[in-house]
């Protein structure tokens, strides 16, 4: 129910109207969303690097509607490659396909991806850029682009897709990249679908993550789990242990200003450990779908704004 009430918040024009014009909306977009420029995201992940922790940076946005907004969005992320080398940060790159340009032109949206890979493969050492998953109308698109950009001759290891754990199709997803050698991030997923191809439940949903991140911890490729259920993460702690697999295998990822103290506590104990850091002014449907994601962040939320 929760799940739902989110989801439907995150489609709302004039909530979100009200949200970033209120006080507290400021002041909650100001805990987990890192500013709005690229100095402000590169501040906020030099800190996090500082405590031992990786960092995925998310220029927030989505469904642009013409190609000057796709190359707008390609060259921030250029820029923000550039400045990622310029300051020897411990960082990559997230992106969405429909910021891209995917909606626009699917070629064009292609072109501009490829040329962030190329540029993160030419890297020294090499860097990675992360397609995020969208809504199931792109799962399809979105893991074909990732096939077809990870075979490039010098792109193998340097791009990676999102699956989510409530889709029905994961496990036979996951079994096509993992033939491809491609790193996954394995969340619970975060967009309203239906029945038919997604699970509802969070007790089925939770089943399928366990699952599914056994699979790629055994892999052999680098993953990344992207969870604050401490369950899960404990249960990915003890199976490691069982099965021999190093604490840098695999990397636990979690979101900017939700649990650091549970961020930290996994670095001090040996464990990867990457963070998730957005930045830009669509901050409000992106809080929602972490709030769908995964209801109990409200908590969280709650408790990390009373300790400011």
């Amino acid at each position: 129910m929760l799940r739902a009430a989110f989801i439907a918040l995150s489609e709302s024009r004039w909530l979100r109207g009200v949200a970033e014009r209120s006080r507290f909306g400021q002041r909650t977009s100001a805990r987990f969303v890192a500013g709005t420029q690229v100095a402000d995201v590169v501040r906020a992940a030099a800190a996090v690097n500082r405590f031992g922790a990786g960092v995925s940076i998310d220029n927030l946005g989505e469904n642009v509607t013409n190609a000057e907004e796709a190359q707008a969005s390609a060259a921030l992320y250029h820029r923000l490659l550039d400045e990622i080398a310029a300051d020897k940060l411990n960082a990559n790159i997230s992106l969405k396909l429909t910021h891209m340009g995917l909606d626009v032109d699917e070629n064009m949206a292609y072109e501009i991806v490829r040329g962030l890979v190329a540029e993160a493969a030419s890297m020294s050492p090499k860097n990675f850029v992360r397609v995020d998953m969208e809504g199931s109308p792109y799962t399809q698109r979105t893991l074909d682009f990732v096939h077809e950009l990870h075979r490039v001759p010098g792109n193998a290891g340097c791009v990676g897709a999102v699956i989510q754990s409530y889709m029905r199709r994961a496990e036979a997803d996951i079994e096509k990249l993992l033939a491809d050698g491609i790193r996954i991030r394995l969340c619970k997923g975060a967009y309203k679908e239906p029945e038919e191809i997604a699970f509802q439940k969070k007790s089925e949903v939770d089943a399928s993550y366990v699952k599914l991140m056994k699979i790629l911890m055994k892999s052999g490729i680098y993953h990344g789990l992207a969870t604050h259920d401490e369950a899960i993460i404990k249960e990915a702690k003890a199976f490691a242990i069982r099965e021999n697999i190093p604490r840098n295998a695999f990397e636990f990822q979690m979101l900017h200003g939700i649990r650091r103290d549970l961020q930290q506590g996994l670095v001090k104990d040996g464990w990867a450990m990457r963070v998730y850091i957005p930045f830009g002014t669509e901050w409000y449907p992106y809080l929602m779908r972490r709030l769908a994601e995964r209801p109990a962040n409200v908590l969280f939320i709650a408790k990390n704004l009373l300790r400011q």
